[in-house]
């Protein structure tokens, strides 16, 4: 596989989401809503306790591994039907891509703009964590280990898995709405991990930080093969109506 040829179809791709608005606006506006709101909550009560501050912290420092997953769905799905939607996808198949440099570009094209607007956005959230716990409680929190392994290990693994399974619907499904929504299967474990987390029935820590990345890269892995053995752009393109 030659990864120049999958730069380019990211960099194609990458052309094409910045003359969508609806694309900008969610890479935009959500990592921003996430990260100012969720001090905002901290804020409104001045009489919590540091136990009780390190609970919410580690509950919405667990939002951002749910981010990454919710964020790439509208790109990934897009990516693949808009393609056929538009008729941008056959001139693909004049090029001498293998399938495998045209998901891995399709891949890049979805992640990198989804993980570094939540990279950005993470700044944010601690800046504004910190102002305010400092404020409050005369203590600085983040960044933490959590945070690090977080961003640096869960966040990406958790975007590629939500890539990944929508290349597999997009290769199903003919309607980007469709594919939104059978997106969001796997989003009911994460919103029940965050419940145990607010509700304090579960702690994060590095172990389980570690326990819950493990899953996601065998996830990855097992959807990234799938992937490849469903995917075939001829096949979609002659048998998508």
């Amino acid at each position: 596989m030659k990864f120049w040829k999958s730069w380019v179809i990211a960099n194609k791709d990458f052309k094409i989401f910045r003359k969508k608005k609806r694309i900008i606006y969610s890479l935009i506006i959500i990592p921003l809503f996430i990260s100012i709101g969720l001090p905002l909550v901290i804020s409104t009560d001045k009489t919590m306790s540091t136990g009780d501050i390190m609970v919410f912290l580690n509950a919405f420092s667990f939002f951002y591994i749910i981010l990454a997953y919710i964020l790439p769905n509208t790109l990934s799905s897009y990516s693949i039907i808009g393609e056929k939607i538009e008729h941008s996808l056959e001139p693909l198949l004049a090029t001498p891509l293998t399938d495998g440099e045209l998901l891995f570009g399709k891949t890049i094209a979805s992640f990198l703009p989804c993980v570094l607007m939540i990279y950005l956005g993470s700044v944010i959230f601690m800046f504004l964590t910190d102002l305010i716990t400092y404020n409050n409680v005369g203590q600085i929190f983040l960044p933490n280990w959590n945070m690090a392994f977080i961003l640096l290990c869960a966040v990406p693994l958790s975007s590629l898995l939500s890539i990944e399974l929508n290349i597999i619907i997009s290769s199903k499904v003919n309607d980007i709405r469709t594919a939104n929504q059978l997106g969001i299967i796997l989003f009911i474990p994460f919103i029940a991990m965050y419940m145990l987390l607010v509700s304090n029935i579960v702690s994060l820590n590095i172990l389980n930080l570690f326990v819950i990345s493990l899953a996601l890269l065998i996830l990855d892995i097992f959807f990234f093969f799938l992937s490849k053995t469903i995917f075939h752009r001829d096949k979609i393109l002659t048998k998508w109506k």
